[in-house]
């Protein structure tokens, strides 16, 4: 039964708890709101562009950004990237998009098709190149770049506690500290004005309990999975971390703190890192020509 009101419980979310449906959606949109308060994700003037995929983190979110920024007049919108993934990606994006319409949310969508002149599938018939490598590499750019052009102050992405726990393993295996410190609720290390600081609300949240709050809120989410996201280096992570997990449960979280307790003089370690300007595309890049013009455009 329901740990707080004995009710009939729909899941056993972090602790052990076992909550009903009323007692876990209070629970959820306690921890977002209290994420955001406690690292001052979002100012008063803020203009926030979420990162939306149609997926149901992204879904998730966007869902609660709405129902604290537009009561208050808040400024924020949706900016969908369209890898142009086939049998994906347009699943994904009709969810999005009628979501947004159905909710007045302003939608903006960029395509790689339209700015880079080929979608990632056609990219790959080209490229050997690891496909998830090579797309996020590609949706981090334009993220950025879209969300300024908007006038974002924030971008907010759907990132949970599974994603930032993958991430800091995935960083650790790799030998490279300088990419966890880019990690955290509010993301980066270095400041740069064409840099849009990055915010991840659904930071202390599983992707189980953000999956279980998307079906209770009955959002119009498929859940089906990037076909090029099997076999990848995330992938298996990923199940390792799970079966981890399984065993010892709280493992993710302790990842997780373990980040957040080195943190600080991991930023402070690596904050003398320098950063310039693309000489190609004139976006920001720590070296002459940024990852995106080095993969695919020179």
């Amino acid at each position: 039964m329901c740990k707080i009101c004995k009710e009939n419980p729909v899941i056993i979310v972090q602790g052990n708890r076992s909550l009903c449906k009323g007692c876990f959606v209070k629970y959820f949109e306690k921890k977002v709101f209290s994420t955001i308060r406690k690292y001052k994700l979002i100012d008063k003037k803020d203009i926030v562009a979420v990162g939306v995929s149609g997926g149901k983190d992204s879904m998730t979110l966007l869902f609660i950004l709405n129902k604290i920024m537009s009561p208050r007049k808040g400024k924020f919108f949706g900016l969908l990237i369209d890898e142009g993934i086939e049998n994906y990606r347009d699943v994904t994006k009709e969810n999005a998009v009628k979501f947004c319409k159905d909710n007045g949310i302003t939608l903006k969508i960029a395509s790689y098709k339209k700015e880079f002149g080929k979608s990632l599938t056609e990219m790959l018939k080209t490229k050997k190149i690891n496909a998830c490598a090579l797309c996020g590499v590609l949706r981090r750019y334009m993220l950025n770049k879209y969300a300024r052009k908007y006038g974002a102050t924030k971008l907010a992405t759907g990132h949970n506690l599974d994603d930032e726990a993958q991430s800091i393993l995935m960083n650790l295996f790799k030998g490279n500290m300088s990419l966890s410190a880019k990690l955290g609720p509010k993301t980066g290390v270095l400041i740069h004005k064409q840099f849009v600081p990055r915010i991840k609300p659904l930071y202390f949240l599983t992707e189980k309990e953000t999956a279980t709050y998307c079906k209770l809120r009955n959002l119009p989410v498929t859940f089906i999975e990037c076909p090029n996201h099997k076999g990848s280096f995330r992938d298996n992570v990923t199940e390792s971390l799970n079966n981890l997990e399984a065993k010892m449960s709280g493992t993710k979280q302790s990842v997780v703190n373990s980040l957040l307790e080195m943190l600080p003089e991991l930023k402070k370690r690596y904050k003398e890192l320098k950063i310039g300007t693309c000489k190609k595309c004139k976006e920001p890049s720590a070296k002459e020509y940024c990852k995106v013009c080095q993969m695919i455009r020179l």
